[in-house]
């Protein structure tokens, strides 16, 4: 019988230290997830200097004062508006699939268990760098009022309402917004970042129309001398590294998917960039070489993150592949056919590469890793690419016309001659 009891007891004392184990190991799963992604929120935050270095590195030197600011002052906008009501609309309990209804003003946020405001940070950078992307595209003439107001209304709206319907559930499980039920992916941000940042880069260069002097008389593209491509190299290499960020954070916890996620990454944009520069002196006779060459890596980088999560590296090889030739064309495309005038070449690298990356989820995607058959999941990603496409210009489209129509969109073509200030008023002459 003593034999017996003191079996018991050491059963029960095996029982509950296993138990007690299994809860230190949730709890240090738990930490370890709240710091990737906060460390990763930082690097999606360092991208900022990125994109400052970058569209420094595109546009002339009377202009980098100016878009220096901008990309300070967006994250600044950015910070307020949505936590004011951008991240409620995004990730709050869902109205019929459509639109979060809670979590205005960060109310609530750190009630939900699990990650809070780690979860908060690093959506906030994510909706920065779609704020940033127009900036770029729109450099040398888009005033600084009009600049804020666009990043109002995409830090409040345009960038949560369509972002609610592809992650609308990744911070509240029980939401079901209608294209997740569709079963579209977008791992990383392709559409939600990358896409919606493009189309309405596209709206405001097409409401703005060309710098004074891009275009000859004859139409012909007139070369305008850039800060030059030291920043913009630092620019490419700071973005690159915030990316790593950017898609191994996406996976919300530290696991051993996130090597290889970060691996395709790194791969696509290398492939990218080496394609783009030996497409560029092959066929493109060296035009533009060294902002394709920029512009081909960050299009891979772009291409692989809504699927970097369900493809081999191979794969994410040829993705990279495709990206350098993608950018190049429409880089041409954009510039000299359509006549816009994208000063970062945003629409090249954010639009068009940012479908590609959403086709590769059903086109290179491992199949026991995608919800449906690959001709399905294919139709289905096409269905977001056109809703993301419709709901950004529609929205853009309205913004930037109000703005046009209250505000002015335009700088003076005085201002834009001489040089771009803070100060737009009509006369400067008594401030300088």
């Amino acid at each position: 019988m003593v034999s017996r009891g003191i079996l018991l007891i050491l059963a029960l004392i095996g029982m509950t230290s296993a138990a007690y184990a299994e809860g230190i190991n949730e709890v240090t799963a738990d930490y370890l997830a709240r710091t990737w992604v906060l460390i990763c929120a930082c690097l999606v935050f360092f991208m900022q200097i990125g994109f400052l270095a970058f569209e420094v590195g595109c546009v002339r030197k009377k202009n980098t004062d100016v878009i220096a600011m901008k990309n300070v002052i967006d994250w600044l906008v950015t910070t307020v508006f949505f936590f004011l009501l951008g991240f409620g609309l995004m990730f709050g309990k869902s109205l019929n699939g459509v639109i979060g209804t809670s979590l205005f003003l960060g109310k609530g946020v750190t009630e939900q268990g699990g990650m809070g405001w780690e979860f908060f940070l690093f959506q906030l950078a994510f909706a920065g760098t779609a704020a940033t992307i127009v900036s770029g595209a729109t450099a040398e003439r888009l005033s600084f009022k009009a600049y804020l107001m666009m990043c109002c209304a995409m830090a409040a709206v345009i960038y949560p309402v369509f972002g609610h319907w592809v992650w609308g559930n990744a911070f509240l499980s029980d939401n079901r917004p209608w294209l997740v039920e569709l079963g579209f992916i977008d791992f990383a941000g392709c559409s939600v970042v990358h896409n919606v940042g493009a189309w309405s880069s596209l709206i405001g260069c097409w409401f703005l129309g060309p710098r004074i002097g891009r275009y000859r008389s004859d139409g012909k593209v007139a070369p305008l001398d850039t800060n030059g491509l030291l920043w913009a190299c630092v620019g490419t290499l700071a973005l690159w590294f915030g990316w790593w960020g950017f898609n191994g954070g996406s996976n919300l916890q530290f696991n051993e998917s996130v090597g290889l996620i970060i691996f395709n990454t790194n791969m696509a944009g290398s492939s990218a960039g080496l394609t783009a520069f030996l497409h560029c002196t092959f066929f493109q006779k060296n035009r533009d070489l060294g902002y394709k060459t920029l512009g081909g890596i960050l299009a891979g980088l772009v291409s692989i993150t809504a699927c970097c999560h369900v493809i081999t590296p191979g794969s994410a090889f040829v993705i990279g592949i495709l990206a350098g030739i993608i950018h190049n064309w429409s880089f041409e495309l954009v510039l000299n056919k359509w006549k816009i005038d994208d000063v970062v070449g945003a629409i090249p690298v954010h639009g068009f590469c940012g479908m590609l990356g959403l086709l590769s989820v059903a086109l290179f995607g491992e199949p026991d890793l995608l919800p449906k058959p690959a001709l399905e999941q294919l139709w289905i990603q096409c269905i977001g690419i056109a809703v993301c496409f419709v709901w950004t210009v529609f929205a853009s489209f309205i913004l930037f016309a109000f703005i046009k129509v209250f505000i002015g969109l335009r700088v003076q073509a005085m201002h834009e001659i001489e040089g771009l200030t803070l100060d737009e008023s009509e006369d400067r002459s008594e401030n300088e």
